[in-house]
């Protein structure tokens, strides 16, 4: 249990507030697993929040929260949610919803009962009550714990269109928690697949962060695929992934799959990379149609096409520039790499990106094979080698494709000043 989620409920309680731990933190206690995010749910306003907390900020639009401030840790504390009520008391206690249904302002509070009714799933609709150390099970999250089931809460086409991020987070629990999406959650999502078109592309770009750098990305990325929503979160690469065990699908499994065993041994991954391996055969594919249709060499065709396939892709991922600009140089690199000659192999390994982008061609060598897998190979030969192993491997290199000898530099002798 946290410490500051503790100080948060107790200073609740004893304010005279009912305050409990609601959602993942209970579920996962529930489940055997270490719980890594505590939020908080209470009867009081977030006006009556902030006035206990000097730490505290409110956020959200739709839904005003409240985020208690410890350090690096966030204690998230949401009042009661109730039931929509069209009236004219006030933003605070009206909704709106779009044309599709989906809730663009939530602000309606209510009891604890209608709150659990407004949760998403039933596994996360269980309140630990910090006034009796008791857990209120309001929606069969016990049991569906048992059943290994993800189940929505209410109709399901509904709760889709009211927020259709909740069918990423229902792939997301199942694919992290090991269950299934029950039949009468499931059947609806590919039908409603479309609507997440009306997700701002900024909310989107957190989302992708939880599904697939969770540990689960592989399993995330199948059960999408599943459901038709890998297409509307990245159009240009899903039509490249209709043949089974094409290239493109065998890379991005496997970039998924080391990215899963990497986090689930400790290890440092980017977004970047996996954004990288994205979009990298929609731009080739975009690069050879600008070369076919425009004529255009292979470096400008290139450029032109990395910047069309960024574009498209912020269009419905908002990807933030300290990761485009990585991605950008990954890309690039790929063309770089080949060439050897000289000092570039050296000035190579010097480069920030070095290690990404030679990460990334291996991964290309591993899925492709040829001349690719070749080149893979020789830089990590060219890594692992001392200073005269890499003089001779670049002199070999150099005669087997023919390159013409470096000439030595003669050491010119100044001339003998005149008497």
């Amino acid at each position: 249990m946290s410490e500051n989620a503790l100080k948060v409920l107790y200073r609740l309680h004893n304010s005279g507030y009912q305050a409990y731990l609601v959602g993942g933190c209970v579920r996962d206690a529930l489940l055997g697993k270490e719980p890594k995010d505590f939020d908080v749910t209470t009867d009081a306003t977030p006006e009556q929040i902030k006035g206990l907390f000097r730490n505290c900020r409110l956020i959200g639009r739709r839904f005003r929260l409240a985020h208690i401030v410890f350090g690096r840790e966030v204690i998230e504390v949401a009042t009661f949610r109730g039931h929509h009520e069209n009236n004219d008391e006030g933003e605070s206690k009206v909704s709106k919803q779009s044309d599709h249904g989906q809730l663009l302002r939530d602000n309606v509070f209510g009891s604890i009962g209608e709150d659990a009714q407004r949760r998403d799933f039933t596994i996360n609709a269980m309140y630990y009550n910090i006034a009796d150390y008791s857990i209120s099970d309001f929606a069969g999250g016990m049991q569906a714990i048992k059943n290994k089931e993800i189940t929505l809460i209410g109709d399901p086409e509904t709760r889709y269109r009211e927020d259709p991020v909740r069918m990423l987070r229902a792939v997301r629990f199942a694919a992290k928690l090991d269950m299934h999406i029950s039949p009468q959650s499931g059947e609806p999502i590919k039908r409603l697949a479309p609507l997440m078109a009306n997700i701002p592309p900024a909310r989107l770009f957190e989302e992708i962060l939880k599904l697939l750098l969770s540990g689960q990305g592989l399993a995330t990325f199948k059960l999408l695929s599943e459901f038709h929503l890998f297409e509307p979160l990245f159009p240009q690469l899903a039509p490249l992934l209709l043949q089974p065990g094409s290239r493109e699908n065998q890379f991005i499994e496997q970039v998924l799959t080391n990215t899963d065993n990497r986090i689930n041994t400790g290890q440092r991954v980017t977004p970047a990379f996996i954004f990288a391996a994205f979009m990298w055969y929609p731009l080739e594919e975009r690069c050879q149609q600008l070369m076919v249709e425009g004529g255009l060499n292979h470096f400008d065709a290139f450029n032109l096409a990395l910047n069309d396939v960024m574009h498209r892709q912020i269009q419905r991922i908002m990807i933030p520039k300290r990761f485009s600009t990585p991605i950008r140089e990954i890309w690039q690199l790929q063309n770089r790499l080949p060439k050897r000659y000289g000092r570039r192999a050296y000035q190579m390994l010097e480069h920030p990106k070095f290690r990404a982008a030679y990460d990334f061609l291996l991964l290309r060598g591993q899925i492709e094979g040829g001349d690719l897998l070749e080149l893979a190979e020789w830089w990590t030969d060219f890594q692992e080698a001392d200073e005269e192993q890499r003089k001779t491997m670049l002199e070999v290199l150099r005669e087997k494709e023919g390159a013409p000898a470096r000439r030595p530099r003669r050491n010119r002798k100044k001339p003998t000043p005149k008497v």
